[in-house]
């Protein structure tokens, strides 16, 4: 609880240079924390979706479904490693054999990981959290959910169309849920504020069988994934699978 203290605080406005330079140091060590956990994880396909819906839930055992197909390609599947629709993805990895890993938030009512992960770190920013769930991913999975889910999704979304990150897949699952949605991004091409090539690699569909070819054409081939992909740890620098 002292940490979310400590970041609404700096939030308010200009602090002292010593509180700013700590707050930096902060971030700093956590972006080390979480490069040193999740370093030899990769390639990855990430996971965004509700903490909200349970297992009895129909877009749970999508989820699950979608993830454990995916996970038979090779990826690593990581989530924000919390309840939900982020233990179906995990879940379904577990299931066929495939690695799982989360990013878990630090939240004034603690999210606890889910008991799906093979590895995971805890995060208490969301800025660096976002990062790391993008950084280590060949694709984007986008299945229900609410404000933190299309956070995910339009940071992903923006890095792709500024290039800052390669042009990877963008795949929305459950055409139905995300009919609003949808209808808002045409509204934006529509109106010019977004073009039509922005949305090349975004693929919407109810299919995990489309979805699976989809990342077989748009990351497997084209970035030449192989097993080799992943790097070997350095011992002299204290590193492990």
């Amino acid at each position: 609880m002292g940490e979310i203290k400590s970041e609404i605080k700096f939030l308010r406005g200009p602090q002292s240079r010593y509180e700013e330079f700590r707050f930096t140091i902060k971030v700093l060590v956590e972006f080390i924390r979480g490069f040193r956990a999740l370093h030899f994880v990769g390639p990855c396909v990430t996971f965004f979706g509700s903490a909200r819906f349970g297992e009895k839930h129909e877009y749970y055992e999508m989820t699950r479904r979608a993830a454990s197909e995916i996970a038979k390609l090779g990826f690593t599947i990581m989530t924000g490693g919390g309840k939900g629709l982020m233990e179906a993805a995990n879940r379904g990895a577990k299931e066929v054999g495939g690695k799982s890993v989360g990013c878990n938030i630090v939240l004034p009512m603690e999210q606890t990981p889910n008991a799906y992960l093979d590895k995971w770190v805890k995060i208490r920013y969301f800025f660096v959290r976002k990062t790391l769930l993008i950084k280590y991913s060949f694709a984007f999975i986008v299945v229900p959910g609410g404000f933190g889910t299309l956070d995910e999704f339009f940071e992903a979304l923006t890095l792709t169309q500024t290039k800052k990150i390669k042009q990877f897949p963008i795949i929305i699952f459950n055409r139905d849920y995300h009919r609003d949605l949808l209808e808002h991004i045409e509204q934006m091409k529509i109106k010019k504020t977004i073009s039509p090539e922005d949305l090349d690699l975004i693929l919407v569909t109810d299919s995990i069988e489309e979805a699976v070819e989809f990342i077989k054409k748009q990351s497997i081939a084209r970035y030449e994934l192989t097993s080799a992909t992943r790097p070997e740890p350095l011992r002299w620098l204290l590193e492990r699978i």
